[in-house]
């Protein structure tokens, strides 16, 4: 991956000389939003047959015929009417990162290679691309035992920003899809769309379940996104092991042999469970395989919502 070490507010979860291929796809809500600038997704709002609301200063590949030359004029600058007919999209990123997002990771003090680490690299990528096309994107994380929200924006500032926090976050602690949900709920004024990256490994899911459907009661627009790694599905080859809880939950001795069997027989039923409770509530599902390349999956996840 090409990295620009010169330049401050580069993330290194960022690959923009491979994300050109994608530019041409767009991120679409399957639901009608509300935003506050035109833009080529269904407005809630019924202002009319092209009612005018406000101006926007011109950005490279705008709707030419949509310039005020008038303004111009007066201004020295293009600006773009706006009308209602059309509005933003705004996405939430909701990335978990508590410790059992760390399985795959190389050490406790590294996460390469980790669930949390797939879920910044897509991400990073997605939120690059939705404001690439002036769409909105903001950030909903618990970060060093504390709840890391930005509201979603879609200027170049609010990207490095998001980037560097998504950049920032290390797997600790307990999960809290049910907190960072609820907060959403507390702050989202305007529905959206929101994006959840998780292994959804919480002691009971009923706060998560309660929480994404007073959002879907609001207009919100939810796609959950279950991060699995390999070696969650698949106990490893050999006998004796230790097996170390990553949210502080103890340790476990035993013969894989003895109880592999069963473990995966209970890892699908926890998946199908899980699967099932967020389609219920009216959730977008999706089972990834952090063994998958994000940039397969992201394209993959366009097109189909293209």
């Amino acid at each position: 991956m090409p990295i620009d070490s010169a330049n401050p507010h580069f993330s290194r979860y960022l690959d923009t000389a491979t994300l050109t291929r994608l530019e041409r796809l767009r991120f679409t809500t399957q639901r009608n939003v509300e935003g506050s600038f035109s833009g080529r997704h269904a407005s809630k709002r019924l202002g009319g047959s092209g009612e005018f609301v406000d101006y926007r200063e011109y950005a490279p590949g705008d709707d030419l015929r949509r310039v005020d030359w008038k303004a111009m004029g007066r201004m020295g600058r293009p600006y773009l009417k706006l009308y209602q007919d059309e509005t933003d999209l705004k996405c939430t990123f909701l990335i978990d990162s508590s410790g059992s997002m760390l399985q795959g990771g190389r050490s406790p003090l590294n996460h390469q290679g980790s669930k949390l680490e797939w879920a910044q690299y897509f991400a990073t990528a997605l939120s690059h691309l939705i404001v690439l096309h002036r769409d909105a994107a903001g950030l909903a994380a618990v970060h060093e035992e504390k709840t890391l929200y930005l509201p979603p924006s879609s200027s170049s500032q609010q990207k490095v920003v998001l980037h560097q926090s998504i950049e920032s976050l290390f797997p600790k602690g307990k999960t809290r899809l049910d907190t960072n949900l609820a907060d959403i709920n507390l702050r989202g004024q305007r529905r959206g769309v929101l994006v959840i990256l998780s292994d959804f490994l919480v002691d009971q899911i009923e706060p998560t379940l309660a929480n994404i459907r007073q959002l879907k009661m609001r207009g919100w627009e939810v796609i959950a996104l279950h991060l699995v790694h390999p070696d969650e599905e698949h106990l490893p080859a050999g006998n004796a092991f230790r097996f170390v809880g990553l949210e502080f939950d103890g340790f476990v001795s035993c013969h894989t042999t003895q109880v592999r069997r069963d473990y995966e027989k209970r890892f699908e039923q926890h998946m199908d469970r899980t699967r099932s409770n967020l389609l219920g509530v009216g959730s977008h599902y999706h089972r990834i395989s952090t063994q998958k390349s994000y940039l397969d999956v992201l394209r993959s996840f366009l097109i189909a919502r293209n």
